[in-house]
C-alpha cells in the first residue's frame, strides 16, 4: 500500500494547493453576485472564458510535455532550460504581437479596449510561471507549490474585497485613496487585482530562471513540441468544452439578454465548483504518479483501482451537492435573479465528474506517447459542443450549453476507454464502477427533479448510497486508513 499512501499523501497537498485558493476564489462569487447585476457578472465571464482559452494556447502542451521528458532523460537540467525559455520567448512573441492588434481584438470580441490591456498583461505573466510550477511538482515540493498558489489567490480575495467594498468609503475620507477611486469601475478593479497577484506569484518565482541555465537544446526542444502539439490540440478542445459556451451564449443570445443570460448561467455552475475541484486535486496528484510508475509491473492494476477510488469520491460528491444545491444557492449567490439557473446544476455536475473519469482514463496515451489520440478525442468532445450550441441555444438558451458539456465528456470518456482497451488494456472494474455511476445518478434525479428541497428522502438517499460504497469497499479503505 506504500504506493497508494504516497499517491493519497501527494493528492492531499495538491489538493489542499488547489481547494484552498479555490475556495477563497469560491467566496468571490457571493461577493460578485452582490455587488454587481448580472450583466456585468456575465461580462466578466465571458472576458474569463477568453482567459481559459488563451492560457492553454500559451501553455502550447510543454506542461505535459515537460513532465515526460524530464522523466526520461537523464540530463533533466537541459529539459528545464529548454522547456523554461521556450515559454518565456513566445509569451513575449504574444504579448509584443497582442498589443500590436488590442484594437482589432476589442472590436471582434466586444470587450471594451481597458479591460484588454489588462488581459494582456495578466496571461504575459500567468504564461512565465507555467514551467516553475511544473518543475516544483516533478520535483515532488507540493509544500512550496501550496504555499504560492494559495497566496495568489489570498491577494487577489483581498483586492477584490478591498477595490469593491471598501475603497469607496475609504476614499470619502482619504486623499490617497480619492486618487484610487473611480465611480463605475468595478469590472476594472476585478482585473486590477488579477493583475497584482499574478505579479507577486511571478516575483516569487523568479528563483526559478535564477536557478536554470542559458542553454536551449533544439533538437530536445523539437522532440518535446512533437509530444506536445497533440496536447495542445487537445487544450483547446477541452478549453472550448469548458467555458466555450459562455461565448457561444455571447453571440447567439439576443444581445439584449446576452449578458444577463451568461451572468446567471456562470453563477450556478459555480456549485459544480465542488466536483471540479475534487478532480482537479486528483488529476494534479496523479498526473506526475502516472508517468513515475509507467515501469511499474503492476501498473494497469494499479491505474486500474485508482480510477475506482475517483469513482467512488466522485459520485459521493455529485450527489452530496445535489441534495443540498437549494440550501448552497443562498450560501453562494447572493441576488435571487441568478437563481433562475438552477437547473443546469446537476447537468454541469455530472459533466465534471465524466471529465475527471476522462483524466483516469486518459493515462494510456500519455504513457505510452500516443499524445495524438488525446488531440482526436477531445476534438471530437469540441466538435459536438460546438454542434449542440448551436443548435441548442437558439431554443432552450444555457440548458443547451449545459447539455451540450454533459454529451462532450461523455463523449470523451466512451471515446478513451475504447481506444484505451486496445492499445494499453488495463483491467478497470466496469461493473463497480458503472454501478456507482447508476446509483448515484438515478438517486440524484430523485433529489433534484422529483424530491427537490425535501432532505427527509435527498438525505437518506444519500445516506444509503454511502451505505453501499462503504460496504462494498470497507476491505480497500479500511487498509488506505491503516497506512
Amino acid at each position: 500500500m506504500s504506493t497508494f499512501k504516497k499517491l493519497f499523501q501527494q493528492t492531499f497537498l495538491y489538493g489542499l494547493a488547489t481547494v484552498l485558493p479555490r475556495m477563497l476564489s469560491f467566496l468571490l462569487v457571493p461577493l460578485y453576485t452582490e455587488i454587481l447585476p448580472t450583466k456585468e457578472y456575465g461580462e466578466i465571464s465571458v472576458i474569463f472564458a477568453y482567459f481559459v482559452l488563451f492560457n492553454v494556447i500559451l501553455a502550447y502542451g510543454m506542461e505535459t510535455a515537460f513532465f515526460r521528458f524530464y522523466n526520461k532523460k537523464e540530463n533533466k537540467t537541459e529539459v528545464l532550460s529548454t522547456s523554461g525559455w521556450s515559454l518565456v520567448v513566445s509569451s513575449l512573441i504574444f504579448f509584443f504581437l497582442a498589443f500590436f492588434v488590442k484594437d482589432q481584438i476589442s472590436l471582434l470580441s466586444g470587450i471594451p479596449l481597458q479591460y484588454i490591456n489588462l488581459a494582456i498583461w495578466i496571461l504575459l505573466l500567468d504564461a512565465l510561471v507555467i514551467i516553475p510550477f511544473a518543475w516544483l511538482r516533478a520535483a515532488e515540493k507540493p509544500m512550496r507549490y501550496a504555499v504560492i498558489k494559495i497566496m495568489n489567490v489570498a491577494v487577489n480575495l483581498g483586492l477584490n474585497v478591498f477595490f469593491l467594498v471598501f475603497l469607496q468609503g475609504l476614499a470619502e475620507d482619504s486623499k490617497l485613496f480619492a486618487s484610487i477611486y473611480l465611480p463605475d469601475f468595478e469590472i476594472s478593479y476585478v482585473f486590477i487585482a488579477n493583475l497584482i497577484a499574478s505579479g507577486l506569484t511571478l516575483l516569487l518565482m523568479l528563483s526559478f530562471y535564477f536557478r536554470i541555465k542559458f542553454e536551449f537544446n533544439v533538437n530536445l526542444w523539437r522532440k518535446m513540441m512533437k509530444y506536445a502539439f497533440p496536447v495542445l490540440i487537445a487544450g483547446i478542445a477541452f478549453s472550448i468544452n469548458e467555458v466555450f459556451d459562455r461565448i457561444m451564449l455571447d453571440y447567439l443570445l439576443p444581445a439584449d439578454i446576452a449578458r444577463s443570460e451568461i451572468g446567471a448561467y456562470s453563477a450556478c455552475y459555480k456549485l459544480a465548483l465542488f466536483m471540479t475541484l475534487f478532480a482537479t486535486a486528483f488529476r494534479l496528484g496523479i498526473e506526475p504518479f502516472f508517468f513515475s510508475h509507467a515501469e511499474s509491473k503492476n501498473a494497469s492494476q494499479t491505474y486500474a483501482q485508482i480510477t475506482n477510488y475517483f469513482v467512488v469520491f466522485g459520485s459521493i460528491i455529485l450527489l452530496s451537492v445535489i441534495v443540498f444545491a437549494d440550501l448552497l444557492k443562498i450560501i453562494l449567490i447572493q441576488d435571487e435573479a441568478y437563481w433562475e439557473a438552477m437547473e443546469i446544476v446537476p447537468l454541469i455536475l455530472l459533466a465534471n465528474l465524466f471529465l475527471g473519469i476522462y483524466h483516469n482514463l486518459s493515462v494510456w496515451y500519455k504513457i505510452t506517447d500516443r499524445t495524438k489520440f488525446g488531440g482526436y478525442i477531445s476534438l471530437a468532445g469540441a466538435a459536438l459542443t460546438i454542434m449542440l450550441n448551436i443548435f441548442l441555444i437558439p431554443k432552450i438558451g444555457y440548458t443547451g450549453s449545459a447539455i451540450a458539456t454533459l454529451a462532450a465528456y461523455g463523449l470523451m470518456v466512451i471515446l478513451s476507454y475504447y481506444f484505451g482497451q486496445k492499445h494499453y488494456p488495463i483491467p478497470y472494474n466496469m461493473r463497480k464502477i458503472s454501478g456507482y455511476l447508476v446509483i448515484s445518478i438515478l438517486f440524484s434525479i430523485l433529489s433534484f427533479y422529483v424530491f427537490r428541497g425535501n432532505y427527509f428522502i435527498g438525505i437518506p438517499l444519500l445516506l444509503v448510497f454511502i451505505g453501499i460504497v462503504y460496504f462494498s469497499e470497507k476491505k480497500h479503505i479500511l487498509k488506505i486508513i491503516q497506512s
